[in-house]
């Protein structure tokens, strides 16, 4: 069995509530889009889990 791959060419809507710190592509936008350098987003995610709304509360609280 083919293990399924994130394919960006895929149609749909994605999935704006995790982020993916193992795609550099998810991890250059969620950092824009909190306004935190890469690593900050990283620890985050290691801290709070891959959810994007727990991610964005615990760097406001931050």
């Amino acid at each position: 069995m083919k293990p399924v791959m994130d394919n960006r060419n895929k149609t749909g809507a994605p999935d704006n509530s995790l982020i993916n710190t193992s795609e550099n592509y998810e991890v250059e936008y969620w950092a824009n889009k909190f306004g935190v350098r890469p690593e900050r987003l990283k620890t985050a995610v290691r801290a709070v889990g891959n959810s994007a709304a727990a991610v964005a509360k615990y760097l406001n609280n931050k």
